[in-house]
């Protein structure tokens, strides 16, 4: 089954080697979308890119380390030459580190930031002038539940970053709208590799617990392709999803 608003469309997503970004790559390829996959882990993102063409569509796939902003200018070049041009960014990459901020687990607050904001920044700063000469583009920001209240205690940092990926997709709304679609995406528990993030010990446990609720990728996956489906016209620009026992 194809969406017309969705089939033809040139969508590239970072993280794209599991979880949310191989659900999604998956879901919007079967919809006729030509989907270009970057992540560090290019093996799996050629498994995947495999198994997209078995079922007849396209794809293509670039190492991409996102902390690396002339990685993510590569990944954007990669997809004009293969496609012609990028109708849709999703910034998916993500780490979510777990920790009390007295661990003082500094490296893991830099890695969240150069992942978390600095990867989101990147993936803009490549895309947006190929949106603004083509006069159009959607670009998707994954942001969580964590950026709309703090998942605290141990999820402070990363509510930090996720909170400034809902700033960064709120003030880029109001700068580039018009003719430049913008999307925060804000799930809660997903059944992704993002649960296992977390060194300190106690923290990974409450993590694991925390997650045994989690819903499929597959359902931010839709959430997604409703954003990208809609007319030139309408600009989802939020979209909040959880399991539905989730409390916060």
């Amino acid at each position: 089954m194809t969406t017309d608003n969705i089939q033809g469309k040139v969508v590239v997503i970072t993280g794209g080697s599991s979880g949310l970004g191989e659900a999604t790559a998956r879901h919007l390829a079967a919809k006729g979308a030509a989907v270009v996959l970057g992540a560090r882990r290019i093996e799996q993102l050629e498994t995947i890119a495999a198994d997209i063409r078995e079922q007849g569509g396209r794809v293509e796939v670039l190492k991409t380390d996102v902390t690396r902003a002339e990685d993510v200018h590569a990944l954007i070049q990669k997809a004009v030459e293969a496609f012609g041009r990028v109708d849709v960014l999703i910034n998916n990459a993500g780490l979510m580190a777990i920790a009390p901020i007295s661990e003082l687990k500094v490296d893991e607050w830099e890695n969240m930031i150069d992942i978390n904001i600095k990867g989101v920044l990147y993936g803009i700063a490549a895309v947006l002038p190929l949106f603004e000469k083509q006069g159009s583009g959607h670009i998707i920001n994954i942001s969580s539940v964590a950026g709309i209240k703090v998942f605290s205690p141990g999820g402070t940092v990363y509510s930090g970053t996720k909170f400034a990926v809902k700033a960064i997709s709120e003030g880029l709304r109001h700068e580039v709208g018009g003719n430049i679609r913008t999307t925060s995406i804000d799930p809660g528990a997903v059944d992704t590799e993002l649960k296992h993030g977390s060194s300190h010990e106690e923290s990974a446990k409450f993590v694991k617990d925390f997650y045994q609720s989690a819903i499929p990728a597959d359902s931010v996956a839709r959430a997604i392709a409703y954003a990208i489906e809609q007319p030139a016209d309408v600009d989802i620009n939020s979209i909040v999803l959880r399991p539905t026992v989730q409390e916060f």
